[in-house]
């Protein structure tokens, strides 16, 4: 390497457990040294060479050789389920979105399925309930049809838009179990509601998480946004790919981006089919729709 304040330096772990732990599944925790301290670091078996500048260097090589310390910041728990699994962000672009949950009053999050948008945000929502950051959780989502007309639909007006929010109750159920869950939504800790409800609405001391964002229109993210009381924190969820509005009506979720662009208190997070976290038959499938639209297009 040049003499430009740039220098390696090499860590041998005495055997593969150790070695596995530092580095982390499919080398996460070093990719998050990497983003952490701006070096880049090879592994190779036992041992890892850490580049760059000095300083950064030796603070990484520090948290690489206290292996407890590595783990513990790169994989912080939020909650741990009835079960007792411990959720927790799993991509450096997961952990980057638990952070501005917390340092944040605005956090917007993009990106395809399956990348914990929505998990997260209410694991996150659960955490900040019972440490008593908040008194109330606000979930919402709008009721756009996706291939079906609402008035064909069987039932009331409360039955035809159930379906529409079973994906936020299923997330808590996870979560929470289904009794604590039920329990809070009796007495209005956490209230599941269409986005036309929250018109006229100011929530203070409340976490409001408004999911596939993707699906509001201008005036019903501008009508959201401005729901949000003092101490309150917002996050908004979606993926831009997958968009169920008329074809002439334009996405709140793709506005935003350019409307909220540099306003402090307010932080985006784009996640990638890198971030996915479940069956990993889905990165395949995104890749192949992403493959097909652009052929397509020829």
């Amino acid at each position: 390497m040049n003499s430009n304040n740039l220098i390696e330096r090499k860590i041998i772990f005495k055997n593969q457990s150790d070695a596995l732990k530092a580095f982390g599944e499919f080398d996460r925790n070093l990719k998050e040294l990497e983003n952490k301290y701006a070096v880049k670091i090879l592994a190779r078996g036992l041992e890892a060479i850490i580049s760059g500048k000095k300083d950064d260097v030796e603070k990484a090589l520090h948290k690489m050789k206290n292996t407890e310390e590595i783990v513990r910041d790169a994989i912080p728990g939020l909650v741990k389920t009835p079960t007792g699994k411990t959720i927790k962000p799993m991509t450096p672009n997961q952990r980057s979105y638990v952070k501005a949950m917390k340092n944040r009053d605005l956090v917007v999050a993009i990106g395809p399925a399956g990348t914990g948008k929505t998990f997260l945000a209410c694991a996150q929502a659960v955490r900040a309930l019972e440490n008593r950051e908040v008194d109330r959780v606000i979930l919402t989502r709008p009721v756009v049809e996706a291939g079906e007309k609402l008035g064909f639909l069987p039932g009331d007006l409360h039955e035809k838009v159930n379906p529409y929010l079973r994906p936020l109750y299923d997330a808590f159920y996870t979560i929470m179990g289904p009794k604590k869950f039920n329990r809070y939504r009796e007495e209005n800790i956490i209230e599941i509601v269409p986005i036309a409800y929250m018109r006229g609405r100011t929530l203070d001391d409340a976490m409001i998480i408004l999911d596939e964002a993707q699906n509001t229109s201008s005036g019903q993210m501008q009508m959201f946004l401005t729901r949000m009381g003092f101490n309150s924190k917002t996050v908004v969820t979606g993926d831009i790919t997958q968009i169920d509005l008329e074809k002439n009506e334009r996405s709140g979720l793709i506005e935003i981006q350019q409307v909220l662009k540099g306003i402090d208190g307010v932080e985006f997070i784009y996640f990638t089919r890198t971030d996915v976290v479940r069956h990993q038959l889905i990165k395949k499938i995104i890749d192949a729709y992403n493959n097909f639209q652009k052929n397509k297009g020829h």
